[in-house]
Order: structure tokens, then C-alpha cells, then sequence
């Protein structure tokens, strides 16, 4: 027995060792990310209105706002309680980093458990890459997309548990209840999410699993909770609208862009070398039955593990073939497509084979299919290359399944465990290079400039609407020095280029010139404006883009007088690579006739009403 609680030490040490070094180690990628790149669009977005928020505004009622609410107001409790500091944003940040890294990591060791061949370092290997393709570790500021991943594996991570337990009723109520989340932190993938989980419930509930039924209960009770207080502070018409209606007008892509993921004549051959590979590695024992020879079975399976690697291989050679990081990324993203559908090939498979034998379905067999819709229901937002980077580890837990399905056909003959995991940790060795290439390379955030050789580059552009070009001019540049601000509350932001020195300069402007109380339209808005100064929005809208933005310029400058607008602030040059509003001249236009031009600083220019 003295053995026995000994080697239960060694192993409980063992894997707070492993959960410790993939949190801090993933949480330390975020916050040297966030050392020395910033994205003023999508950062200011969140936290200028998770400041208005900590203003008491009310978003969908006393501002439009087409997202769903859970990290906005995350972001606003952590203003409220710790006060303006970017740093504490940051933090958080490197936090749902590791947590989602160290979730993902458990899960993996919950799936490969089932097969028993070295699960403990498996799930490690397959953990690894999402050091560098975590859910904060791409794009690293406080986002809905990252927050909704995390939030979607501990619930996952929380349905392990309770079935392990036998479902307590309590920590099952809970567990159902918290299903709704998901649908508050992002509509799209969380509506998916809570439809799919309802589903598997439900299934669960039918197959025999009769202890599971609180998990239905509490997502009911969780649902009627949820919409009690959507309607107490936003009101249910006005949430709906924006959430639903407004945001799917803007943003729902049709299906024949949903299903052009699938439809790349790219993915020929690699899906072509990964679905021989996998038929060839399930039929291995039928061709060694047939041929009476051992050595075909090793011959088989080796050849099998070779045509899966193909497509990771592929990805990895494309860093050195490939000219641009647009393809080499491509090359990347290409093996989600695969994954998804031999994941999609073994859970249907694992689903028929439990009804032949008439057994319960369990969380682990139902957990790819849950996975999968949420997939999908991300990719209504911004497709495979917009939507993946915070849904790594979901593709890490799919491919496991893969993997568990693959090892089934391992055990019968002995010696063939090994293959197994060398061909695991090549394959975790390949995703490794390209996450670190992935995350270094910043293809994904190529919608902003990342640097600047150029500081004059801003008064160069006029006032008409011309940021476009100059933006573009303000190519990245590994020899531009990175700039901070010396305003209190962005102390810790860091970037290349002229954006966070011209900001400051406005800011002290503003300081010495514009009263507090006056109400100011940002044209079209990048800025942490309110949040770095701590005025209060007067102006329904903060960030023109066409996702957010329900207003003409027509519209706009009627409520410009509505509001008693007195200062319009107009940005010349953007880190954003393109054009938020395409009627940004007319505006100026329109706005010209009730207000006058009284400074131009370096990358702005000061309009006041009289």
C-alpha cells in the first residue's frame, strides 16, 4: 500500500509539473507577444466599450452594439475594480492563454487514457504546440473569440467530471446551466455550441444514461435565468436585434462560402495521402491475416503512418518552398479541412458501432461532434483563415480522436504501441515548427501595419479620406524601434510606427483644450481614446466599420447635431491596412458645414463647432 500512495504522489507531481510548465509557458508567449505588438483596431474595440461600459452605458439600448456582451463587460469589471491600466488587460490575456493551453492538455489525457499507450506523454506532445497556437497566442489581446474557446473546453473539461462521478446532481445542474455561456461571450459559435451540447444531452438521456438528466434541467433553468436578465438590463427586442439581426446582416456568409473550406483544389493531394493512410492503417490487419506474414503488417502500417504525415509534412515544407507567409500559412490552415472530416468519418463510426452493441454513449465519444458543430459555428464569422486562430486547441482534441481511433487497430500485435507514438511525436514536432512560424510571422494580423519606416508618413495623407495609401506606405520593418506611451493608463503598450507618439500628442491636446464635458465624434476611431483619458462616450458610435456601424453619413451628421457635438477628431493614417467607412469624404463633407478646422497635429486634424 506505502508503494502504491508513493507512485500516486510521483504521478499527481508528475502532472502538476507538466499543467504548470504548459500554463506558464503558453501564458509567458501572450504576454511577450503583447511586449512588443499591439492591433489598435481590435483592441481598442473591446476596451473602449468595456469602458463605456464601466460608465454605466447600456450597450444595445443606449448604443448599438452587434456582439454578444460577456468579455465587454469582463473587460469593464476589470476597469471598474482595478482601474485604467492595459497591463491588467494583459494579464488577463496571458491567463486565458495558459488555462486554455493546460484544458486542453487535460482533455487530451482524458481522450488518449482510453487507449492506454503512453497517454501521460501523448496528451504532452499534442499539448506542446499550443504554446504557440493557443487561443490568446496569435492574436494576444482580450478578445470573444479566445474567451469563448476557454470557456467551451472547461465546460467540456467540467461534462468529463461529471460523468466520472457519476453524475452528482448538483455539479450536473451546474454543469448544464453553464452551457448557455458560450451563447453571451460570442453568438455565433455559442448558439452552435449550446444547440450541439443539448443534442449529446439529450442522446445521452434516450441511450439509457438516466443520471445525466440534470444536465438538461440546468441548461433549461440556465436559458430562462439568461433571458430574464437580457430582458431586466438590455431588453430581448433590442439584444436580438443587434446580436442577431443586425450582426448576421453584416457579417453571415453564404453557403457556398462555408462550403468552399472543402472545395480548395489544394487539398487534393494531401487529403488524397492522409485518407489512403488511413484506410491502408485499418485494413494493416486484414493484409497480414490474408498474407500469413508479420513483416506485411509492419510494412503496411509503416507505409500508413507516412501517407498520414503527408499533409503535416507538406505544411512544413511549404515554410521553405513557398515565397510568401500568405502560402505558407495556406499550407497550414489546408490540414484543417482533413482533420475535420476524418474526425467527423470516426465519430460517426464510434456512434454506430456503440448502437450495434447497445451501449451508452459516453462524453468522450460525443465530444468530437460537439467540437465539430462549434467549428463550424465559428467559421460563420470569418471562415477558415479569419476564424481558426483562437480554435487551435479544438483542432488538437479533434485530431487526437483521430489518433484514439487509429490505435484501436494497434493492439493486434504487439511491438506496433511504438509506431504509434513516434508517429505522434513527429506529428506534434511538425505542428510545433509551423504554430511557432504561424504566431512569429503575424500573417494573421495582416489587416493592420505592424510598423512604420516612415513618420511623416500621416501628413503626407490629407483630410479627405486618403489613409488607405498611407497606411499601406507603413510597411513592418524589423529595424523600427518599438514605441510606448507616456500616458499612465497605456503604460505597457508597446508597437511599431508612428501610431502610439501621435496618439499621445492628441491626448495632451485634448488635455489642454477640450473640456471634459464636451461631446467628441472620432472619425473613423482606432484609438484607446476613452479609455486612456477617461472620458465619457457622448457619441452612440466609438469605431466605424461597416460590422458595427448602422449609421450613413447622412445619418451621422444628423446626430453629430443631435448629440451637440462640439470637437470631430479625424485620423488621417490607420494601422488598419484599409478603409473602415467608404463614405468617409462625404462625411467630412457633411460635417464641414457646422464645423471648422481648428488644429491639425501630426496625424489628426481638430475640427471645433463654433
Amino acid at each position: 500500500m506505502l508503494i502504491a500512495m508513493r507512485r500516486r504522489d510521483r504521478h499527481h507531481t508528475g502532472e502538476l509539473f507538466f499543467a504548470a510548465a504548459l500554463f506558464i509557458a503558453s501564458a509567458g508567449f501572450v504576454l511577450w507577444q503583447n511586449a512588443h505588438l499591439t492591433v489598435l483596431w481590435d483592441l481598442s474595440y473591446i476596451l473602449e466599450n468595456a469602458a463605456r461600459i464601466a460608465k454605466s452605458q447600456i450597450p444595445y439600448r443606449d448604443f448599438p452594439f452587434p456582439y454578444a456582451p460577456l468579455t465587454f463587460i469582463t473587460q469593464a469589471a476589470i476597469i471598474r475594480i482595478l482601474g485604467r491600466a492595459i497591463w491588467h488587460h494583459q494579464l488577463y490575456s496571458a491567463f486565458v492563454g495558459g488555462l486554455g493551453t493546460m484544458v486542453t492538455w487535460r482533455l487530451l489525457r482524458h481522450l488518449l487514457d482510453e487507449i492506454g499507450i503512453s497517454a501521460e506523454w501523448l496528451s504532452l506532445l499534442l499539448a506542446a504546440p499550443l504554446i504557440f497556437l493557443g487561443t490568446n497566442s496569435i492574436f494576444p489581446h482580450p478578445f470573444y473569440d479566445s474567451d469563448c474557446t476557454v470557456y467551451i473546453l472547461c465546460w467540456l473539461w467540467l461534462w468529463r467530471r461529471c460523468e466520472r462521478e457519476n453524475y452528482p446532481r448538483p455539479l450536473t445542474f451546474l454543469c448544464g446551466a453553464l452551457m448557455v455561456a458560450p451563447i453571451f461571450i460570442k453568438q455565433n459559435t455559442g448558439l452552435v455550441f449550446f444547440a450541439a451540447a443539448a443534442t449529446c444531452a439529450t442522446w445521452m438521456l434516450l441511450r439509457g444514461v438516466r443520471r445525466s438528466w440534470p444536465v438538461l434541467a440546468g441548461a433549461a433553468a440556465g436559458l430562462a435565468v439568461s433571458v430574464t436578465l437580457v430582458q431586466h438590463f438590455f431588453g430581448v427586442g433590442n439584444y436580438l436585434h443587434w446580436t442577431i439581426g443586425f450582426a448576421a446582416s453584416r457579417r453571415l456568409p453564404g453557403l457556398s462560402t462555408m462550403l468552399g473550406v472543402y472545395q480548395d483544389p489544394s487539398l487534393l493531394w494531401p487529403a488524397a495521402a492522409f485518407f489512403a493512410g488511413m484506410a491502408l492503417w485499418m485494413g494493416a490487419p486484414k493484409i497480414a491475416n490474408r498474407m500469413a506474414n508479420r513483416i506485411a503488417y509492419y510494412v503496411a502500417r509503416w507505409l500508413a503512418a507516412s501517407l498520414l504525415l503527408y499533409p503535416f509534412v507538406a505544411a512544413v515544407a511549404a515554410l521553405f518552398l513557398q515565397d510568401n507567409d500568405s502560402d505558407r500559412i495556406e499550407a497550414l490552415l489546408r490540414l484543417w479541412p482533413i482533420v475535420l472530416i476524418a474526425a467527423l468519418l470516426f465519430a460517426l463510426a464510434k456512434i454506430i458501432q456503440d448502437l450495434r452493441q447497445h451501449r451508452s454513449p459516453r462524453a468522450l465519444t460525443l465530444m468530437p461532434v460537439i467540437l465539430l458543430g462549434t467549428v463550424h459555428g465559428a467559421f460563420l464569422s470569418q471562415q477558415l483563415w479569419g476564424s481558426t486562430y483562437a480554435l487551435w486547441p479544438m483542432f488538437m482534441l479533434l485530431l487526437a480522436g483521430v489518433l484514439t481511433a487509429l490505435a484501436y487497430k494497434v493492439n493486434p500485435l504487439q511491438g506496433t504501441s511504438k509506431l504509434l507514438v513516434i508517429f505522434t511525436a513527429i506529428l506534434a514536432l511538425l505542428l510545433t515548427a509551423n504554430g511557432a512560424y504561424y504566431a512569429l510571422c503575424h500573417e494573421r494580423l495582416n489587416y493592420v501595419a505592424l510598423g512604420s519606416t516612415t513618420e511623416n508618413a500621416a501628413s503626407e495623407s490629407s483630410a479627405n479620406g486618403d489613409s488607405d495609401s498611407a497606411a499601406k506606405d507603413s510597411a513592418s520593418a524589423p529595424d523600427d524601434p518599438l514605441r510606448h506611451s507616456h500616458l499612465p493608463a497605456l503604460r505597457g503598450l508597446a508597437m511599431r510606427g508612428p501610431w502610439l507618439g501621435n496618439f499621445d500628442e492628441l491626448a495632451d491636446y485634448a488635455a489642454r483644450n477640450i473640456p471634459v464635458g464636451d461631446a467628441i465624434l472620432e472619425v473613423p476611431g482606432e484609438d484607446l481614446f476613452y479609455f486612456a483619458t477617461g472620458r465619457t462616450p457622448q457619441f452612440p458610435v466609438i469605431l466605424m466599420d461597416n460590422t458595427v456601424n448602422p449609421y450613413s453619413a447622412t445619418e451621422l451628421a444628423h446626430l453629430a447635431r443631435e448629440k451637440n457635438v462640439r470637437w470631430v477628431i479625424v485620423k488621417r493614417q490607420l494601422q488598419l491596412q484599409e478603409e473602415p467607412i467608404p463614405f468617409r469624404a462625404q462625411l467630412i463633407e457633411l460635417l464641414s458645414a457646422d464645423f471648422h478646422r481648428e488644429k491639425q497635429l501630426g496625424d489628426y486634424d481638430i475640427y471645433r463647432r463654433p
